[in-house]
């Protein structure tokens, strides 16, 4: 079970531009690296907008922001467009970085069990280590939770 002191799980993946993004590109920056169900949803729309909103805020602190789910490219890219998001969007359709943060799991929705998408965000360190892990995302708040 990963926690904050572990070194982040390496990752790579394309975003919806169709750039290849791992997390060596951030050595030397702290990362937001978020997790989400799916794109143009009300909960992950909040939480993509949110950080948006507060993105000169986020980068001026020397973060960078990747958000990932099992959406492809051409859903991402869509959903980055129509909101106009200013990060990298990942489309884990084979969801090995998903599995790599524990982010594919067992979830409960009323009564019913199933297998998906638990949101959750790593805050990781210039170094690749994890600083922080929000279990418990905030959509409408999400980074005053990360800078909280």
């Amino acid at each position: 079970m990963l926690e904050a002191g572990d070194k982040a799980p390496d990752f790579s993946g394309t975003d919806q531009n169709g750039n290849k993004i791992s997390l060596k590109d951030f050595k030397g920056k702290k990362l937001i690296l978020y997790f989400y169900p799916e794109d143009d949803t009300p909960l992950c729309t909040a939480t993509a907008c949110n950080l948006r909103d507060n993105f000169s805020e986020l980068r001026n602190l020397g973060f960078a922001i990747v958000g990932v789910s099992a959406d492809d490219k051409n859903s991402h890219k869509s959903f980055a467009e129509k909101f106009s998001l200013p990060f990298s969007l990942i489309a884990d359709t084979d969801k090995k970085v998903l599995l790599a943060y524990e982010a594919w799991g067992e979830k409960n929705m009323y009564g019913n069990i199933f297998m998906g998408i638990i949101r959750k965000t790593y805050i990781i360190d210039e170094h690749g280590t994890i600083l922080k892990i929000i279990k418990k995302v905030k959509s409408d708040s999400h980074a005053e939770q990360i800078l909280g």
